[in-house]
């Protein structure tokens, strides 16, 4: 670790030099490129200076302790320092955790019913405003990109995607099977249903196209919109459903008039979802024996019960059970996000720990 911070020291060092270069704003890319570097790796250095400082008074102290008269006062400051010490030693393994790159991107976030005919719908558009609200309370802008309503005022399925600083960081554990236990509005015995969504979080691939998509490798077929959307429908063929031959992923829009606004927002989904595909299957080849809690994102896992009957929320990943269900369905998910990320970063301090 000490090897890797004196690095990131002398880094920092050669980013100052090039960002006080006069000719540094010529090359805006680069210029942008530097600025976000150094903001990533300064916080790691200046703890890495603060670890030296106590460190030296630390020094200074033991060797304060030959002399009688100033012994007590040394070994308090040895306490002291040696505490501090501690404390950062523990900040910096944090930050230098490996970071996912795609934790700032914005995101498309898929909810789709499963199990339990008309309940699941509803549910699925239960769990769709959840997350607008979230959105909402964390300042983000939400956008509707494809719906497919069930016929009792749910979802088939939705898509949104979200903008907003850090969505993806925030969002990306959601990933997998929600399932809820209630009586539906249309049990007429009071009988409790089990029924079940799934949740896809993907990050959305960056205009300048990491995602290279070969024209001779897709399929589109456009055709008349179906369902509600008003005059429109199945008069002109506004709708679009795009096949990536490779893999076999499939994605329908239809909600705008305009044919050419859904081609071009069903290639953005495509986008995400090629890279969210490649993302896993790197992953999995990387994949250590350890057993990862948190991050695997599989879609068949279940990973939270909504119990309305008795208000609670169990996430199964981490054994976590909150009973305030009509909070987080209004979207106060904060204390579900920051375990969840707590226990990741927990996953990786034990991961790496075991590599040392």
């Amino acid at each position: 670790m000490q090897h890797k911070l004196q690095q990131l020291a002398r880094r920092l060092e050669d980013i100052d030099v090039q960002l006080a270069r006069e000719d540094a704003a010529r090359d805006m890319n680069r210029l942008r490129s530097l600025g976000q570097e150094r903001a990533e790796i300064e916080p790691v250095v200046t703890r890495f200076h603060e670890f030296h400082r106590a460190q030296t008074d630390l020094l200074g102290a033991e060797e304060m302790l030959s002399d009688p008269d100033m012994k007590a006062l040394a070994e308090e400051e040895m306490h002291a320092a040696r505490a501090r010490m501690d404390e950062i030693e523990v900040d910096l393994q944090r930050l230098l955790l490996p970071k996912d790159p795609n934790d700032e991107r914005n995101i498309f976030l898929e909810v789709r019913a499963g199990t339990g005919g008309d309940e699941s719908g509803l549910f699925a558009g239960d769990l769709l405003r959840m997350y607008m609200r979230y959105a909402e309370r964390q300042r983000w802008t939400t956008e509707l990109v494809s719906e497919s309503p069930s016929d009792l005022g749910g979802y088939k399925e939705a898509i949104v995607r979200i903008v907003g600083q850090g969505a993806y960081s925030k969002l990306k554990f959601e990933s997998g099977g929600h399932r809820v236990q209630r009586v539906p509005a249309t049990e007429a015995q009071g009988r409790i249903h089990t029924s079940a969504c799934t949740v896809a979080v993907l990050a959305e691939a960056d205009e300048i196209n990491e995602v290279k998509i070969d024209p001779t490798e897709v399929r589109i077929d456009v055709f008349r919109a179906s369902g509600a959307g008003g005059q429109h429908v199945n008069k002109t063929e506004s709708a679009v459903r795009i096949t990536h031959l490779p893999t076999g992923i499939v994605v329908e829009c239809q909600d705008d008039r305009s044919q050419h606004k859904n081609r071009e927002r069903a290639m953005k989904i495509l986008a995400a979802r090629i890279m969210d595909q490649r993302t896993r299957e790197r992953q999995a080849k990387e994949a250590s024996t350890r057993k990862t809690l948190i991050g695997s994102g599989d879609r068949s896992e279940r990973i939270r019960t909504y119990n309305f009957p008795q208000g609670r929320v169990t996430d199964h990943r981490i054994n976590l059970t909150l009973y305030k269900i009509d909070q987080i369905m209004d979207g106060d998910l904060t204390e579900l996000t920051e375990r969840l990320a707590a226990e990741h970063q927990a996953e990786q301090l034990a991961a790496l720990g075991e590599a040392a």
